[in-house]
């Protein structure tokens, strides 16, 4: 094993028995770091730290605080616990991004002897919190899309479009949120296919980091995103003809489809060039479709309709595209704001609905219903749902609700690609002047005064259309709230009441519709060029490198970085990396490694917990969650299992005499020393 500052328990050690703390020194060794406690040195993170310290001799216990102050004021104090068992500490809370001089945050611990009695502080461990680098542009990419370098520990990203105004703002503030890394420039490109438009982008990004952690508990602000990046300039060239052609998927790689390609680890962009569909038509809108099976058919995701040559998902939703001619004249000369996408059908009439546009997905905040009986902890340990606020123990848990990452608009995991895999093909879309819609009443009819109004048909109406309802003169004209299974919710209520068959029809047919030019299935057979596949492989929240990333106290009273051993006393601390798409996790632990039969499970969005395992070997596994996939379905994939023994302590405290102990280790073939007698 390599060690730290490794302090044993004394092999033979004596002390009266009317000892005082006064005459007691505080531990020693304190420090922070992120995987190992036996990293290289330093007072400066991009993340709330882990810690540790050299064990203290009969300490049964310890208590560990954190501050912006390091007098420790009691309204500086951002955490504090005093449940800890083992000399090391996993706080799940954001902190700050937060610098001083020397330095803005203080840690500091004493411990718990076993007469009752506490040892003086130790001395004060000041560290940073710096938010990471502004992530940069990341090349190559393509024509129509915007990429960067993903930041470690960043759940989602801001990009700034210099030029578009949004929401009714000037020029120069359109922000848009995704959740991967990369933007397509569909404001730029939509309904403008001039150079004047799309020529160069000017952008800025910034990483922004979960914050559903608790936050300090003297109340603190911990804001949820890094700088902005300075202002970057893509050039685009100008928009071609000619046949439409796939180009790459894209994230933090580039694959053209082949078995050579790599799998992604985030949600990728999709690119193309061209603009002619199967019949020869010329396209200025574009629809991605992504499809479990080569004769695309089995569609999974659905894409927001775009005029760039490229397409990535946005949580925040679609552009609010034109409903009528007047709007898309309209729309030749400004930017499109975010918005509503108008109904949409595929080439038979088919409705589609852009995935932007679903409800937001509900963030997992608790562990899977599919855990074992818990496990039983170490004497003294908390519970694995533990709060790990001002008094909570070492496993952590959330203390505040998690933020929902917007519209799920991320894919599942294929199996070993390449093999298993999406395939995905784009397609030409119009917007075409919509028809009169009609159809009728419904069992059981609708009454007056209500504003629920059963129809035969719900999918020939859109939401705002104006229609009428029954016959003159006992009809009703009415503007369309809400379409759901079967009814139409009125914005106003009825004035009569209708019967089953009475006629509904839309009072105008002025709107478009954008419809799409060519089905995914004929694309595919007749053009199978124009269907490429993608492989997505979520990232196991990684344990090891490699050696395991578990730090705690050895049998012989040490504190270690684990090198293959993997064997402890009390409460392990483990860490992993972070995930690229995660937002939070859970680790689990078994008495075996096959069959993996959890027996306790923690939910932390730390990338650290401590372990609360009873004496025995044991594996544990980590995994993260990704709140852009539907809900109940966000799991990502399990790191692999790592070994862990807890043991007994290979030392006990045995009484010499009325007035003296000592500590002698059985495994030791040589003879104690003598104890020293008590003054």
């Amino acid at each position: 094993m390599r060690f730290l500052v490794l302090v044993s328990v004394v092999v033979s050690l004596a002390f009266a028995a009317t000892s005082s703390s006064a005459a007691t020194s505080g531990p020693t060794g304190l420090h922070g770091f992120l995987l190992r406690a036996d990293e290289p040195a330093t007072v400066v993170f991009h993340r709330t730290p882990s810690f540790a310290w050299d064990p203290s001799p009969s300490a049964i216990g310890y208590q560990f605080q954190l501050s912006t102050s390091s007098t420790f004021r009691e309204n500086s104090i951002v955490y504090n616990t005093n449940s800890l068992t083992t000399p090391v500490a996993a706080p799940a809370l954001v902190l700050p991004w937060i610098t001083g001089s020397p330095h803005s945050l203080y840690a500091r611990v004493r411990a718990t002897l076993n007469d009752g009695e506490v040892t003086p502080w130790s001395d004060d461990y000041g560290f940073d919190v710096l938010p990471p680098p502004p992530p940069t542009p990341f090349l190559p990419t393509d024509p129509g899309l915007l990429r960067w370098t993903p930041i470690e520990g960043a759940t989602s990203y801001q990009v700034w479009l210099g030029d578009v105004p949004k929401r009714g703002q000037q020029p120069g503030f359109g922000k848009e949120n995704v959740h991967t890394n990369v933007l397509d420039e569909r404001e730029f490109y939509t309904f403008h296919q001039s150079a004047q438009w799309t020529s160069t982008i000017r952008w800025r990004v910034r990483a922004q980091r979960s914050t559903e952690s608790p936050a300090p508990s003297n109340g603190l602000p911990a804001t949820s995103y890094g700088a902005w990046s300075p202002i970057y300039s893509s050039s685009n060239p100008p928009v071609t003809g000619g046949a439409i052609t796939l180009g790459h998927t894209i994230s933090d790689i580039t694959s053209d489809g082949t078995d050579a390609s790599s799998a992604h680890r985030l949600m990728p962009g999709f690119t193309w060039s061209g603009n002619q569909t199967l019949s020869g038509a010329n396209a200025e809108l574009f629809r991605v479709y992504v499809f479990t099976d080569s004769q695309c058919l089995n569609r999974v995701y659905t894409s927001a309709v775009v005029g760039s040559p490229a397409y990535a998902p946005r949580s925040g939703g679609t552009l609010g595209l034109p409903s009528d001619s007047s709007g898309i004249a309209t729309a030749r000369g400004s930017y499109l704001d975010d918005g509503t996408e108008p109904s949409g059908e595929m080439y038979d009439g088919t409705p589609v609905t852009a995935q932007e546009s679903a409800g937001a997905a509900a963030p997992t905040t608790a562990a899977p219903a599919d855990q074992g009986p818990a496990g039983a902890p170490a004497a003294g340990a908390p519970s694995a749902g533990a709060s790990s606020g001002s008094s909570g123990g070492a496993a952590a848990s959330s203390g505040s609700a998690p933020v929902s990452a917007g519209a799920p608009v991320d894919l599942w995991d294929t199996d070993l690609w390449p093999k298993s895999g999406y395939y995905w093909t784009v397609v030409g879309v119009a917007a075409i002047p919509a028809t009169a819609a009609a159809s009728t009443i419904a069992a059981p009819g609708a009454s007056k005064g209500s504003t629920l109004l059963p129809v035969a048909d719900v999918s020939k109406f859109n939401v705002g259309q104006s229609i009428t309802i029954g016959i003159a003169p006992n009809s009703d004209t009415a503007t369309i709230g809400a379409i759901g299974n079967g009814l139409v919710t009125l914005n106003s209520p009825l004035n009569n009441g209708h019967a089953v068959g009475e006629p509904i029809a839309s009072t105008t047919s002025s709107g478009v519709v954008y419809r799409d030019m060519e089905m995914p299935q004929d694309v595919c057979q007749v053009q199978p060029q124009r269907r490429h596949r993608f492989g997505i492989t979520s990232e196991p929240a990684l344990t090891t490198a490699q050696e395991p990333f578990v730090t705690g106290l050895s049998p012989q009273g040490k504190l270690i970085s684990d090198e293959g051993t993997g064997t402890f006393y009390g409460q392990p601390l483990v860490a992993w990396t972070p995930s690229l798409s995660a937002n939070t996790y859970q680790v689990q632990w078994s008495a075996k490694d096959y069959p993996f039969t959890a027996q306790g499970s923690i939910m932390t969005p730390a990338n650290a917990t401590q372990l609360p395992l009873a004496i025995g070997t044991w594996y544990y596994r980590v995994r993260g969650f990704d709140y852009s996939l539907p809900a109940g379905s966000q799991a990502l994939s399990w790191s692999n299992p790592e070994k862990l023994v807890v043991a007994s302590p290979s030392f006990k405290v045995v009484q010499a005499k009325a007035t003296t102990f000592k500590v002698v280790t059985p495994q030791s073939s040589k003879k104690p020393t003598k104890p020293v007698k008590s003054k």
